[in-house]
């Protein structure tokens, strides 16, 4: 009789809300004695688990909730454990259950969730898992937050019959060691269960498919109606919208590109861009996000390493940035498309033909018949190579999605948030966290083309009651100076990112703001999200856990007793580099432990509870303003403008920017204006240029003959200090002048 009503009951789900179930066979490898632990969405979670799940198990609800009238049809036809997940006699009896050879099902956020994704993760489910020595099931359920019989009413737009997604994920124990007893061993069956749950909300994502189709999909989650761009022309442009113009535009660049041919980006952070990305992406073309701000000789090294042909680019951009020459000398050797020449030859005929094709996308997107494949290239970054050749950064479809579904839970996107993105999307931090990760979880994004605007952007994120900001510690010190106390009242999550968080400027926006900044971190060739803290999970002065199915080890370096350098590895971690030298051949990442491992050149210390310390960079670059320079690159500067003659170039501390560059030399009447003319004259970045310069008798070197950096940075580390003691005795004397003796 069960049987058949379960049978039923799937095919009335099924007709109502296509529900997708995988993983069933990951149900009996659980075993007998088995938590099966799910996130809690909606009212149709206990369901959707006894329509599928092959035998009933009892379910263990709130007492609350069991008493509510919504819940006493369904609970009639199953078994139920009625506990208090926050009384111990509750789970000492859950417990004992369970050590029958029991399986029993549980909500380890004891609540249906009312932001779309986890909420807080009780005590008691880690506890029962640990005790009875059972093994958990995890099952994670996606799209019935959207249901009308969700709590999202407000927050997100519901609707009667959301698709519904079920996954069961191979079952896993909760694993502590013997000796760990008391609160100790209680908080580690915490954290375990905890990062279970965090794994079942990274499974709610799609992964297997590529950018477009994640857009399409999102289109049809959240509405096509739904409004996803602003920019300062306050021109709104809602997912249909989107779609439409990058169709549109995909059919006037067709001819001129050819499939997976990497095509240069060359905008700023206005609507257009988004449309020209997903215009390439739709053509099966990998776009290439150049840095504008680099100089000439960065941009074509760029070009070069990426074999990238064609850039599209606009003319006003050009002519408003002041780039006429970056624009004249790409010219000299690649083709430049402007979008502002395209917009007027746009016919009739293109509009309803993109509006046709707008109708069923990804069935017009897959009939090209291009690589669709979602470990395939989807973009092209750039970042600073040892010697101060740039290497592209080639992320895959997985890479970024899977980055999505690692950050989406620990930060909740919806369609009643704003996010406002003044970061570039030439960098990783602001292309993914800042664009596409909003984007695929419905929210609306606020375009802005500078984080500099240190007096506008606080005004700007009052008036559009922004919650979710990204920016680096550099910026958020520069807001700090202008911003009203009450300019960012409406920010909920506030993080840094791509530079160290510095103690002051947090302890700033806590006092001034009554804004907690969480400090994350990652690199662009991890799409780059590695780690963050979070609401639930936070350390003050760590940069977080790992983000979900990712895993590290820290490689031991010589003169470094704490920690050790941070090698990761997950779907995150890029598919390899474009190097300058072997120009359009991908060079995939592996260390001595195998393929797919990525080396980050980062000294860190990992605690007992899985927090991360970044203690400093192996690298020898400097971040100015949240921008890599390259060190190298600085003494090539230097070697150009005085041959033979040592040069060495370090980083130190900076109040405004992060880091400065300070170069030594022994050139004895060393200046910048020279700097500055030969960098001009070759085309080098102005970032290149030191902020100051040191002369010294001798550059220390090593045995080996190379410089000993440790010793330089240390000599110019004191020089520094004796400096500032002087300026202040100078200071002190000062005053004894001035002030009037009493």
């Amino acid at each position: 009789m069960i049987k058949i009503a379960k049978y039923f009951l799937r095919l009335f789900l099924k007709f109502c809300f296509s529900v997708e179930v995988t993983g069933l066979e990951n149900y009996d490898k659980a075993g007998k004695r088995v938590l099966i632990v799910a996130n809690h969405t909606s009212l149709l979670d206990g369901v959707l688990l006894y329509a599928w799940l092959p035998e009933t198990p009892t379910f263990a609800i709130n007492t609350e909730i069991s008493e509510q009238t919504s819940f006493k049809p369904f609970l009639r036809f199953v078994d139920l454990f009625k506990m208090d997940p926050m009384n111990p006699l509750s789970i000492k009896s859950m417990v004992k259950f369970i050590k029958q050879d029991r399986k029993a099902v549980i909500f380890p956020e004891g609540r249906i969730t009312i932001t779309g994704t986890l909420m807080k993760i009780y005590e008691g489910p880690g506890l029962i898992a640990d005790k009875s020595d059972a093994m958990i099931l995890p099952v994670a359920i996606d799209g019935a937050q959207l249901s009308k019989f969700s709590y999202m009413k407000g927050k997100a737009k519901t609707r009667w019959f959301p698709r519904i997604n079920m996954h069961i994920l191979p079952p896993e124990k909760i694993v502590i060691p013997k000796q760990i007893t008391g609160n100790e061993r209680r908080k580690q069956a915490v954290l375990q269960m905890q990062d279970i749950m965090f794994r079942v909300s990274y499974h709610c994502t799609q992964q297997s498919i590529t950018l477009f189709q994640s857009l399409i999909l999102s289109s049809e989650k959240y509405g096509s109606d739904n409004v996803v761009l602003e920019d300062t022309t306050r021109e709104q442009v809602d997912y249909k919208n989107l779609v439409l113009r990058a169709l549109v535009l995909a059919r006037l660049i067709k001819s001129s590109t050819k499939a997976d041919e990497h095509v240069g980006i060359l905008l700023p952070n206005v609507n257009a861009m988004p449309v020209v990305f997903f215009a390439l992406q739709f053509l099966g073309r990998v776009p290439a996000m150049l840095n504008f701000t680099a100089g000439i000789l960065t941009v074509q090294r760029c070009c070069k390493t990426a074999n990238i042909n064609t850039i599209l680019t606009s003319r006003r951009f050009i002519e408003q940035a002041n780039l006429q020459a970056l624009a004249d000398e790409l010219e000299k050797e690649h083709e430049l498309i402007y979008l502002d020449d395209l917009k007027e030859t746009v016919k009739l005929r293109d509009k309803l033909i993109a509006l046709y094709k707008s109708k069923s996308p990804v069935r017009h997107y897959l009939k090209q018949q291009i690589n669709t494949n979602p470990d395939s290239a989807a973009v092209i970054l750039f970042t600073s190579g040892s010697e101060g050749q740039p290497k592209g950064v080639v992320l895959s479809h997985r890479n970024l999605l899977s980055n999505y579904a690692q950050v989406r839970c620990h930060i909740h996107f919806s369609t009643s948030d704003v996010i406002f993105c003044c970061l570039p999307l030439f960098h990783s931090f602001g292309l993914n966290a800042g664009f596409l990760m909003p984007i695929f979880g419905g929210s609306k994004i606020f375009m802005y083309p500078t984080p500099l605007h240190y007096r506008i952007i606080p005004e700007l994120i009052y008036e559009l009651r922004a919650n979710i900001f990204y920016a680096t510690n550099t910026f958020y010190k520069g807001y700090a100076r202008f911003a009203h106390p009450y300019d960012f009242d409406s920010l909920e999550v506030v993080v840094a990112g791509a530079e160290k968080l510095h103690d002051d400027t947090a302890q700033v926006w806590m006092q001034r703001f009554g804004k907690r900044i969480y400090q994350g971190y990652g690199v662009t060739e991890t799409s780059p999200v590695i780690s963050v803290n979070n609401k639930m999970q936070s350390k003050y002065g760590s940069v977080g856990r790992l983000v979900p199915e990712m895993e590290c080890y820290l490689e031991p370096v010589e003169g470094i007793e704490k920690g050790g350098k941070l090698v990761v590895k997950g779907p995150n971690v890029m598919l390899g580099y474009l190097l300058h030298d072997k120009p359009g051949v991908l060079q995939p990442p592996s260390t001595a432990k195998g393929a797919g491992w990525y080396d980050t050149g980062d000294i860190a210390d990992i605690d007992d509870d899985g927090f991360i310390t970044i203690l400093g960079r192996a690298k020898r670059f400097a971040k100015v303003g949240g921008e890599m320079v390259s060190l190298s690159g600085v003494e090539e500067l230097a070697s150009l403008t005085w041959p033979n003659i040592p040069h060495a170039a370090v980083a130190v501390h900076d109040e405004r920017k992060g880091e400065k560059i300070i170069l030594v030399t022994e050139k004895k009447d060393a200046e910048r204006k020279p700097l500055q003319e030969v960098a001009r004259e070759k085309k080098i970045g102005e970032m290149t240029i030191p902020r100051e310069i040191q002369t010294v008798d001798a550059i220390p070197v090593l045995g080996t003959g190379k410089t000993d950096y440790i010793t330089l940075q240390k000599q110019v580390n004191d020089l520094l200090d004796n400096q500032v003691e002087d300026k202040q005795g100078i200071i002190g004397k000062l005053k004894q002048i001035v002030e009037p003796k009493e």
